[in-house]
């Protein structure tokens, strides 16, 4: 079952806690997910449009829900991404280059790009419909539907019994689908030593888990649903930002950037 924009928006709203140390990441988060919402939403409601799978072929019906996330950012983002929403607000034949190089070439440093195109991108993946113009490598790691990378890994019950382990699934930073991984093993370069992954936890975050890798420097999020089932992966990921400036200061660098840009 596909998590909808609904519940990811009720979760980060749950998480607006006064006085934790993510509070204003999640409130811009919160922000941002409402305004997703509303292009899925918009997108879905247009009874005589159907997605070719061509970002540059449906920009035309894109683009009518886009103004909602620009002025979301505009309003609630730091300083300088506010900025750039709002000029982007004035001169959409940029937002459409962004847009369009996003789509073939994802960049996690691409924020607009990546904001927008995830609805999309979502939206594409419910109905089915292949994704075109994206020429990008299909590996283990990749995702199966449009080729993107892993935002983040996901631990959940019920999972594939082939797995090692069992039940570790990666969630595309584009599309947002998840597929089987396996447990005891890198998705960044594929190192299976164990004595070479490693692994951090806070109490404060008992559901979240930092998953480095010393082979090739890089580490990921994992958002563990048997410890805490109301988790949104998406919106915990953000919320335990603490983790990223751990992992930080110990010298290694993120899989992919999530849109708060941690």
């Amino acid at each position: 079952m596909r998590e909808t924009w609904h519940r990811r928006v009720l979760r980060a709203e749950a998480l607006v806690v006064p006085g934790t140390p993510s509070v204003e990441l999640v409130t811009f988060y919160a922000a941002l997910l409402r305004a997703q919402r509303g292009v899925y939403d918009r997108l879905s409601g247009l009874a005589d449009w159907q997605p070719s799978g061509s970002l540059e072929r449906d920009l035309p019906a894109l683009k009518t829900t886009l103004a909602t996330v620009l002025i979301a950012v505009a309003n609630a983002a730091p300083e300088s991404l506010a900025n750039d929403a709002t000029l982007l607000l004035e001169t959409r034949e940029a937002l459409d280059e962004s847009l369009c190089a996003f789509w073939r070439a994802p960049s996690d440093r691409n924020f607009f790009g990546k904001a927008m195109v995830q609805p999309y991108a979502d939206r594409l993946a419910a109905l089915g419909v292949a994704p075109v113009g994206r020429d990008l490598p299909r590996a283990a790691n990749r995702c199966p539907f449009c080729g993107g990378t892993p935002q983040l890994s996901v631990l959940r019950s019920g999972g594939d019994a082939t797995l090692e382990g069992g039940g570790r699934v990666l969630q595309c930073a584009t599309c947002l689908t998840t597929w089987p991984f396996r447990r005891v093993l890198c998705a960044h370069c594929g190192e299976e030593d164990e004595r070479k992954l490693g692994y951090f936890e806070s109490p404060a975050f008992e559901h979240v888990r930092v998953e480095a890798c010393d082979a090739c420097g890089r580490y990921q999020k994992r958002i563990d649903l048997t410890r805490l089932g109301v988790a949104v992966p998406l919106v915990d990921e953000v919320a335990s930002a603490t983790l990223d400036a751990w992992a930080s200061e110990h010298g290694y660098a993120k899989m992919e950037l999530n849109l708060i840009g941690l």
